[in-house]
C-alpha cells in the first residue's frame, strides 16, 4: 500500500508493508502511473512503514531511479527502518540513491 503527496516537481510516496517479490509489480505499476505526470522530476520514497525489502524491491527503486535520471531528475529515500537500511547498505544503493533528512514541511500524513 502507498500514499502520496505531490508538491511542485516532487512526488513523495510513503510505502507501507513489505516490498518483495509478491508486492513489487503492484507497487511498480502504482508509482509508474504517478510518474506519467511529466512535471514530476524528483521522487522521494518514505520507508518508515516498510519493515522488509528484498531484491525485487531494490529493482523497483533502481528502475524509478533510471526513469527519473532520463528526465534530469532524482530519487531519494527517507526514514529507512533498520532492516531496510541494512539491505540498502549491502546492495550498494547507497552509492547511487541518497537518504535525505526529513524537513518539517515534508511527509505523507
Amino acid at each position: 500500500m502507498l500514499t502520496h503527496v505531490k508538491k511542485k516537481d516532487v512526488l513523495l510516496v510513503r510505502l507501507q508493508g513489505e516490498l518483495d517479490q509478491c508486492t513489487a509489480s503492484g507497487i511498480r505499476r502504482d508509482i509508474d502511473d504517478m510518474l506519467q505526470d511529466p512535471s514530476v522530476r524528483h521522487l522521494v520514497l518514505d520507508l518508515r512503514d516498510m519493515p522488509f525489502m528484498d531484491s525485487s524491491g531494490i529493482g523497483v527503486i533502481l528502475g524509478r531511479y533510471r526513469m527519473l535520471c532520463l528526465r534530469g531528475g532524482s530519487v531519494s529515500l527517507m526514514r529507512l527502518t533498520p532492516q531496510v537500511r541494512r539491505i540498502y547498505d549491502l546492495s550498494g544503493m547507497a552509492q547511487v540513491i541518497p537518504v535525505i533528512e526529513e524537513r518539517e514541511d515534508e511527509g505523507c500524513k
